[in-house]
Formats: structure tokens, sequence, C-alpha cells
């Protein structure tokens, strides 16, 4: 199924204006959803909605089926009874309206979510009952995983002292922390109650303005989640729940040890005979939050780069055989009226080109990738007028710098290039990230997704992530007064005049 040809803004929920510390689903979301119907936009893409693990990275999640107790709007909460304005008001939430604060946001979050439990529990009885009963499966697994941890000093299930537990051989035991831990137990049921509540209300509101959710789907879940804690059965582990082997791509011309990403690989085989109903469940999960799913590192479907556990780089690794059209039908044929994109960057082999092929899930280009000089091999497929229909576009994703920043950056060989390619030597260098948005904007892509960084002009201090870094990451936030009408005029005259204005 083709996407229409339409347009989308990449932004994070996280980074969206807020006093609170972080983006929530609230006032700042609504406003966001307006401008984006005002732009004459169809998407809005976001980073994973999951509980955020060490390192703030969405895509490192306690759950792949939770959604992150950082974006629940407090204010809501306010209206809504649960909350006292004295008791958000006196904690500390950040001084730096720029920029995250995590550390401050963890203290702070919890103790007044814990509020509106003691406050909403017995209240919202009937609508958490129901709320159980529909997300049973996933909920009540994670909700004692996570009150596990919090027992435990948050330390990974993997160092939990008691081993029935750990290793969940007793449904006794698990009954028993389940009983001695019952308030931090329902603490987390009612915040994902609350979560759901508010997004199942803003999807709602971006619905009724045609504008669609992209999300994205790491291909791989977290050792310590509660995804591998719950079902170890499908992940490569040995009867001691340590890893057999963990994920990561090989070594290449950018990387020479590789890139080591440490996830628990899956057990392709025993998830076929049960009839692929982990990733069922998981896209069905996936589905209750977007409308379009990314799948991050797609080619691990067709062959996945299997490192020996222990080892400290991505060298000693092995090329083995995914699930393929197996798990891509599986998926198609349960969710025939979902979207799938699929992250197909870097160097696709022959096999992987087939995968995309045979799935019709549009892949993805992006241009800054297009002028690596370094790059003798798949540079002129980022080149928008290489880009098939059945693709995505973009300028750059979470992962890269910010278009103005690259451009910066990039060698004089590299800059000439971008020129020559524009047939553009007039423009300003302060003006020319618009015209490389033009470019792909009238590509033959029938998506083009631009982060709001892009369409902002801002350098790398606004840059959401450096991969293989930890600690400056997933910080950068939008400040209120940068969503003009004057660039919202902007987006929607460009949307406009290359054929992807949203007409609803």
């Amino acid at each position: 199924m083709t996407m229409k040809r339409s347009s989308g803004i990449l932004m994070a929920v996280s980074s969206l204006p807020s006093p609170y510390g972080i983006g929530t689903l609230g006032k700042a979301a609504y406003e966001f959803a307006d401008f984006l119907h005002d732009a004459g936009q169809h998407y809005w893409q976001m980073l994973p909605l999951g509980p955020t693990s060490y390192g703030d990275s969405p895509y490192q999640s306690f759950s792949t089926f939770a959604g992150n107790p950082y974006f629940i709007d407090l204010d809501m909460l306010i209206d809504d009874g649960l909350l006292k304005k004295s008791e958000v008001a006196k904690c500390q939430w950040g001084t730096e309206p720029r920029y995250v604060d995590y550390g401050k946001i963890y203290e702070s979050r919890f103790q007044v979510l814990a509020l509106a439990k003691q406050r909403g529990w017995r209240r919202d009885a009937e609508q958490v009952a129901a709320f159980r009963e529909e997300n049973g499966r996933w909920l009540e697994d994670y909700a004692l995983y996570m009150a596990c941890k919090r027992h435990f000093g948050m330390k990974s299930w993997t160092e939990w002292p008691d081993t029935a537990l750990r290793l969940r051989k007793s449904p006794e035991v698990l009954e028993q922390y389940r009983t001695k831990l019952q308030e931090d137990v329902e603490l987390f049921i009612y915040i994902q109650f609350l979560f759901f509540r508010q997004w199942t209300a803003l999807r709602e509101y971006l619905h009724q303005q045609d504008i669609q959710v992209i999300g994205d789907l790491p291909i791989y879940v977290p050792m310590d989640s509660a995804d591998v804690w719950a079902e170890p059965e499908f992940f490569q582990l040995d009867d001691q729940c340590i890893p057999t082997a963990v994920s990561g791509v090989p070594p290449d011309y950018f990387s020479e040890d590789g890139q080591l990403w440490g996830t628990p690989l899956y057990r392709w085989d025993v998830m076929q005979e049960d009839g692929f109903g982990w990733w069922i469940r998981r896209i069905d999960g996936a589905g209750k939050l977007y409308d379009v799913i990314r799948i991050d590192h797609f080619r691990g479907l067709d062959t996945y780069w299997a490192v020996p556990y222990g080892e400290a780089t991505a060298r000693k690794g092995q090329w083995c055989k995914g699930p393929g059209m197996a798990l891509v039908s599986a998926l198609t044929g349960w969710f025939p009226g979902l979207q799938f994109i699929a992250e197909d960057l870097g160097y696709p082999t022959p096999s992987v080109q087939q995968l995309l092929l045979d799935s019709g899930w549009p892949g993805m280009k992006v241009l800054e990738f297009a002028f690596d000089s370094r790059d003798t091999g798949s540079a002129s497929d980022y080149l928008p007028h290489n880009y098939p229909v059945n693709s995505v576009a973009y300028t750059g994703t979470h992962d890269n710098e910010t278009l103005v920043s690259w451009y910066q950056t990039v060698t004089d060989a590299e800059r000439a290039m971008v020129r020559d390619y524009l047939y553009d030597y007039a423009t300003p260098e302060e003006q020319l990230y618009k015209s490389m948005i033009a470019l792909i904007l009238r590509s033959a892509a029938a998506a083009c997704i631009i982060p709001m960084q892009d369409w902002l002009g801002l350098d790398n201090s606004a840059r959401i992530n450096k991969p293989s870094t930890v600690g400056q990451n997933w910080r950068w936030r939008l400040k209120k007064t940068q969503l003009t009408k004057k660039l919202q005029k902007e987006i929607c005259l460009l949307t406009t005049r290359y054929g992807r204005k949203n007409w609803a």
C-alpha cells in the first residue's frame, strides 16, 4: 500500500514546550496538532513513546507496550481533581527551558503521580478494571516488574537476588511479590491508565485534523525490560537467562569496531512455531499508539549480526538468517489497515532489497546521505531524482546532525556537490537549508518528513541524538515562541507548491 503524496514533521513529544521540564500530552501537544493542520501537514512522526531506561533513550525502554510516565500531562490531572497546583508547583523540574533535565524529572514525576493514584484509584476503579482487562497480557507483568525494580533499588532484573523471582520459576513467588508490593503494582497500573487515557484523547483530536501518527518501533528490546523478563523463551538466553548472543552491526568504513548494541536476539524459530504471537501482540499494542509504524533496522528481518555475549566490540559476530517474509506476511495479514515504513538505511544487500520489494513497504531516503564523498556505494540512491514513489524522504533523522550543522561540517568538496546538485551558487549559506528542504519536497517520494529543527534552521545545539554517546541526548526542547504564524505559512506554501498539502 503506497502512501498518498503528503508530508509531515518529525517532532519528539519530549521536545514540546511545558512548564514541567518535558513535553507532555497536554495543551502544547494539541497546539502542535493545530500547527500541523494549518501548515498543511498529514503526519506527525514521533520517537518511541515507551518508558525510558538508563540513558533516557526512547529506544531503550522498560516495556515495548507501556507508555512513558513523563508524558502524562499534570495540568490535566489538576483539572481532573487528581492533583493540586501547590503539589506540582513545589517540585523541581529543571532550570533550563531549552533542555530536559531527566534527573529532576525522575525525582519529582513519580511523587506527584503517586498522589494522583491515591485520589483516583478508588474513584476510577471501574475504568481501571476495564483497562486491566483489555491490557492484562502485558500490563500485569509490567507493573510487577517495575514494582520489583523499585524494591531492588532499580537494579536490572538480571541482578535481583531472589532467583525464583528472577527466573520466574515459581508462580507462588510471583504472587508473593505481587501481594508484598501491592501499592507499587497498583501505582504502575494506574500510571498506564492515565497515560493511555490522555493519549487516546490526543490521538482522536489528531484524527479530527486528518493527521496521522508515525511511530518508531525498535526492532529489538533491551535486556532490562519487562518483555524479556516475562517471556524469556523468545530470546537467545541460557537456562540462567544470560544472553548467548547479542545484537549489533559489523565493522564498516565508518566504524572499525562496528556497533555493539547489546540487546538480546530473538529465537526466531521459536517465534515462528508460535505463529509470531509475540510480534502480533507487539504490533497490536503499537497500533493503539500509531497509524503508521516505522520498523527500525528493517534489515534485521532478513539477516542479523549476532555477537557472542561478553565481546567488547561487534567485530566477532556472524550473519544469521532472520524471519524474512514469514514475519512480514504474518503482520500484514493480521493488520491489513496498518501502514509500515521500513528503515532500510545503509548498504542493503540484494536479499534486503528483495525483502523490501516483496513486503511492499516504503523504504527511507535521507538527503544528508547523498553527498558523502567517502561513499562510493549507495550515495546516489539518496539523491532526490532517484527516489521511488514508494518511499519516505527525510532531510535527516533523529540520529543525524541538523541540516544546518551538517552543511557546515561537511568538506568543501561536499558543499560544492550540494551547490552543483541544486544548481544554486547564489543563495546565502544561512538560507540554503530551505532549498534543500524544497528539494526533497518536490521529489517523487510519496511522503516527506522534515525534522522540526530543520524547518527552524537550527544548528546542532538542537540535535536530538548523537549515536554511541550518552548523557547529552534526547534533551532538546522547543520554545513556544518558535512556532510562529510566519513559519506555519512558509511550510504550508512549500507543501502546497509541491502537491503535498493536507486539504482536510
